[in-house]
């Protein structure tokens, strides 16, 4: 009806990210509110993976990012044929998902967004047992094609919520918190520091 909020009911299956396999299969309801809010969303999904083999695949790519020798760093993931370094694979894992809050909060009924690169990725050493990264991400917004530029602060722990900061190029220079509010899986996809911050 014009003028009202519309509501969307939809059936769709996830992949594994890296694999392509099958990850589950979800149900979900989509309310746009007439504001500029972002959509309401309630989902439930039925995993094909048991919680425990996901919990394993998170706790190995967190090992992996809390081993390295020396902080990842990195620039244009995937590179110009589509290629990604064995060993920025975590660090492109965890902007996967955390560039997802990103493109929730930004998208509209009309406008819808991919991440299409990380330009730049650095992990920030913590003396907790957090990791942190400063992503920079270039979104793909669809129809219109444009490609817009964020800049996003990630924090990590298998076990608890994601935590994203961001800001967009294309909006004011607000910081905005994109995290969160249930356990997330960092494998499955699917307090802050810094002067800039």
């Amino acid at each position: 009806t014009p003028g009202s909020n519309h509501k969307y009911y939809l059936h769709f299956t996830t992949k594994d990210y890296r694999s392509g396999e099958n990850a589950g299969s979800c149900l979900a309801t989509v309310l746009y509110p007439k504001t500029k809010s972002a959509p309401v969303v309630n989902i439930k999904c039925i995993n094909i993976k048991d919680q425990k083999q996901i919990e394993e695949e998170d706790r190995r790519l967190y090992q992996k990012m809390r081993h390295q020798t020396k902080p990842i760093t990195g620039n244009n993931i995937p590179d110009s044929y589509g290629n990604i370094e064995l060993a920025l694979e975590p660090a492109w894992a965890l902007a996967v998902a955390g560039s997802s809050y990103i493109m929730w909060e930004k998208s509209t009924e009309n406008l819808g967004y991919f991440m299409a690169q990380v330009q730049s990725v650095k992990q920030w050493i913590r003396k907790d047992d957090f990791t942190e990264f400063d992503y920079n991400v270039l979104l793909h917004e669809i129809p219109t094609q444009e490609i817009i530029s964020c800049h996003m602060r990630l924090t990590w722990l298998p076990g608890h919520p994601l935590k994203v900061k961001y800001f967009c190029d294309s909006e004011d220079q607000d910081l905005k918190d994109g995290s969160g509010m249930e356990s997330g899986s960092a494998a499955a996809i699917l307090p802050e520091s810094g002067e800039n911050f």
